[in-house]
């Protein structure tokens, strides 16, 4: 056993310097990925009592996103990427301050706390997006997505639980929102802590300075569709736990060890998976991502109740690490093919991959908005989730899709690189 773990470390320990740091700055910013996701909306759940307001928080976040993507192109031009990837993860704790000093819970106090979230989500996935591009190539990208999946979900395991229970160790209202706040300025302390481990890379700015277009390539727009597919889930996935289990268990404490049940299994996992398989082989983790996701969702629909939560959680810790898993190299693969077609600079794609991605999150989110208002919550929190599910399941024929037209253009490419450089030998330019 010692053995085979110093062989990983040494396995890691290989990789490029910035790969190294990245993972690592990756990995701290991950212990206030839990707190976001899932206490700030179990905050405005218990501190509103409405579902909707809680889904209309994640709207505004969803919302800043991307157009925190397109100041990024242009603050790109003028700045380090490090500064505005640790802005990023700063910024997130500046969210959590702002949540907190709000008296009273209205829409534009909400409304105004998502778009600063939505912000630092914006900053940090747009730089960290291009870097992971950047630092992996094909053939590592597995590892690279199985190895941080792995931390993420291992502290998936402590920071719900730890988190949980020290809100409900005093049950008082007045206490636990003074609990929220010694949480929050622990959350902007990590930050600090994760842009500082960030600063070490030798992280270098997109090269091509033009990102925004408006016509792509045909397999560019499969993705953009697959990306809209994955949106619609993430448009009240990252809320749904919370809402779900604030209603039918009623506190933090269980929503914490719900969160962590099964966990370390689902960790060890993704690391084997990432670290074992091959490209061909994502389709296959994308596939059994999406059909957990269903099976999820349809056991929430029947049974609804603290069971039906339970299992619920259960089977999303399996569900959303392997379709992280198999989608960014999917992508990132794309994005390798058609910006080499196209001869445009990577960030390009990544700013207009969030577009396909907001439109997912809009309809996902207004699906639940209509049941909630149109009749009644429960029934969105039930059914929602189950029409979005089975909608996604088209996701693995786009995908299959996009993976055959990818290797048909790749070989292409390989070919027409390989012609080139023979001309260039004859003509003695090589």
């Amino acid at each position: 056993m010692i053995k085979r773990l110093r062989l990983e470390i040494d396995h890691f320990n290989s990789q490029p310097h910035n790969f190294r740091i990245l993972i690592l700055t990756n990995m701290v910013y991950a212990m206030v990925l839990p707190v976001i996701d899932i206490f700030v909306a179990a905050y405005v759940m218990r501190s509103s009592n409405d579902p909707a307001k809680v889904v209309i928080y994640q709207l505004t976040i969803y919302t800043g996103i991307p157009l925190t993507f397109l100041l990024n192109g242009f603050l790109l031009k003028h700045f380090n990427i490090k500064k505005l990837y640790a802005i990023g993860m700063l910024l997130s704790g500046v969210s959590m301050m702002i949540m907190m000093s709000l008296h009273t819970l209205d829409l534009t106090g909400i409304g105004f706390a998502g778009i600063i979230m939505g912000m630092s989500f914006g900053f940090y996935w747009a730089n960290r997006d291009f870097l992971a591009l950047s630092i992996t190539n094909d053939a590592n990208r597995n590892y690279y997505y199985g190895l941080e999946t792995f931390f993420y979900t291992i502290i998936a395991v402590v920071v719900p639980v730890a988190i949980g229970w020290f809100l409900e160790s005093n049950g008082v209202d007045s206490r636990v929102h003074r609990q929220y706040k010694i949480i929050t300025g622990i959350v902007f302390l990590i930050t600090i802590l994760a842009s500082a481990v960030c600063f070490k890379g030798t992280f270098g700015n997109p090269t091509q300075k033009k990102y925004v277009f408006f016509k792509f390539h045909p397999l560019w727009y499969r993705l953009l569709f697959l990306a809209l597919l994955k949106g619609l889930a993430q448009g009240f996935l990252v809320t749904a736990p919370a809402m779900l289990i604030m209603l039918l268990l009623g506190k933090e404490g269980a929503l914490g060890t719900a969160q962590s049940v099964g966990a370390i299994i689902s960790a060890v996992l993704m690391y084997l998976i990432g670290r074992l398989s091959k490209p061909s082989d994502r389709i296959k983790t994308f596939a059994a991502g999406l059909i957990l996701f269903a099976i999820a969702a349809v056991l929430n629909g029947i049974l609804f109740n603290s069971l039906g939560v339970i299992l619920f959680m259960l089977f999303l810790l399996l569900a959303k690490p392997l379709l992280d898993l198999a989608y960014f190299p999917i992508q990132f693969r794309v994005i390798d093919i058609v910006s080499k077609i196209e001869k445009r600079g990577e960030f390009a794609y990544i700013l207009n991959h969030e577009a396909g991605l907001y439109i997912g999150r809009f309809l996902g989110a207004g699906t639940f908005l209509v049941l909630a208002y149109g009749i009644s919550t429960e029934i969105a929190l039930r059914y929602a989730i189950i029409i979005i599910a089975v909608l996604q399941l088209y996701s693995i024929v786009v995908a299959n899709k996009i993976i055959q037209q990818g290797s048909l253009l790749s070989g292409e490419i390989t070919a027409a690189e390989t012609r080139v450089i023979s001309e260039k030998v004859i003509l003695g330019e090589v």
